[in-house]
């Protein structure tokens, strides 16, 4: 490799690690609890489903007809906006508003045990793991904060790529995960920001590309529904919204939705005249019934009124791909056994970061600029910082 090359490889991987770190160092941290949410949510009491947890699965109790009802005697003159699903118990929850394009400021969302038909009362508001979800996810800024985050998710996959390319050469003349431990401080926090990188780079790189594809998903899901479900619904835009009093039964709906749709589980329901469905029909979404596909969404256009099938059709393998990134992201698809491990790689890739940083903080322009040297005319002994 000539030393052009190593020097431009060399720069790409300081500045790409040095202007994301602080930013990364964040999502590190605020990940961490993330990857335990079920968890620390059961611990605080404020997660509903974790005490309903063994009862019966939303396939069977109350018929949803029942629950609407319930809902909104709870809510009078307001519409239904959504109703949405738990596949592990009987809840579920229903969200209602003034209105059928209701802003979120005028939602209200009710928890419902689909096992015994009682309303169990509106979702807790704040809480701390929303606060570190929100920081987490777009630093408070809304949709400019996400992807300001994405592109320090980008900045982290060039730091990995460039830091696997730099690797090669620069250890070619040390046995694999050497650590000097008898050289100086430097030298083995050098070796210890090595070893730790590159055992664990496959599954920085899964975060990483994962989370830059979760820091789009606004404007993906918004291509979506303005391309795929907008097509769907295309011959019906424009139609005012049935009044709630039209509404056919909604379990005649799912029943017809599910015969087309076999071996899925509902997700959530989108109501007439809202974002998601059209002002004559449900739009009732499906997932998958494994642990990665139920994150895969297929929609069924029903007809409100007849409760007739209309269409289904599956998400574009873009949208399939930002789906799956979201629990793969957090490890939240095999269990604890699987978050328990990304938990210690949360905790090595922090101090990967931290010792990168430490070792740019002490420095020497002179002895980096020795050690391209030696690596170009073949006499590379170790890794710069």
């Amino acid at each position: 490799m000539k030393r052009s090359t190593i020097k431009s490889w060399f720069l790409v991987h300081k500045w790409s690690s040095l202007v994301s770190t602080a930013f990364l160092l964040m999502l590190c941290v605020t990940g961490l609890p993330l990857i335990f949410h079920d968890e620390i949510d059961a611990l605080v009491g404020e997660d509903y489903e974790a005490a309903l947890a063994g009862a019966p699965s939303a396939d069977s109790g109350t018929a949803l007809d029942n629950m609407l009802d319930a809902a909104l005697a709870e809510r009078p003159g307001e519409v239904p906006l959504f109703m949405a699903f738990s596949q592990d118990s009987p809840l579920l929850t229903v969200t209602t508003g003034p209105v059928p394009d209701a802003d979120g400021a005028d939602m209200t969302l009710l928890f419902l045990d689909r096992a015994t038909g009682e309303v169990i009362g509106p979702a807790p508001s704040g809480g701390v793991m929303e606060f570190i979800l929100q920081l987490h996810t777009d630093l408070f800024l809304g949709l400019p904060g996400m992807l300001f985050l994405g592109v320090m998710g980008g900045l982290f996959v060039l730091a990995l790529v460039s830091g696997v390319v730099l690797y090669a050469p620069f250890m070619r003349r040390l046995p694999f995960g050497t650590l000097r431990t008898r050289r100086s401080r430097r030298v083995k926090t050098l070796d210890q920001h090595n070893l730790l990188g590159i055992v664990a780079l496959g599954w920085m790189l899964v975060v990483g590309v994962t989370g830059v594809i979760n820091a789009f998903a606004d404007p993906l899901v918004d291509n979506w529904r303005n391309g795929e479900l907008a097509e769907m619904t295309a011959q019906y835009a424009g139609d005012p919204a049935i009044d709630a009093d039209d509404y056919g039964s909604l379990d005649a709906a799912m029943a017809s939705a599910q015969v087309a749709l076999p071996g899925r589980s509902p997700q959530f329901i989108g109501f007439p005249g809202g974002d998601w469905s059209t002002g004559q029909h449900y739009a009732i979404f499906f997932q998958g019934d494994r642990p990665l596909t139920r994150h895969l969404l297929t929609p069924a256009l029903v007809d409100a009124r007849s409760g007739e099938l209309i269409d289904a059709r599956a998400m574009p393998p873009l949208n399939q791909a930002l789906m799956m990134s979201k629990p793969l992201h957090f490890g939240d698809y095999g269990g604890l056994p699987l978050k328990l491990i990304w938990a210690v790689l949360t905790l090595a890739t922090i101090w990967v970061l931290w010792s990168g940083l430490v070792l740019w903080l002490r420095r020497s322009p002179a002895r980096i600029e020795r050690r391209i040297d030696e690596i170009a005319s073949g006499a590379a002994r170790g890794m710069p910082a």
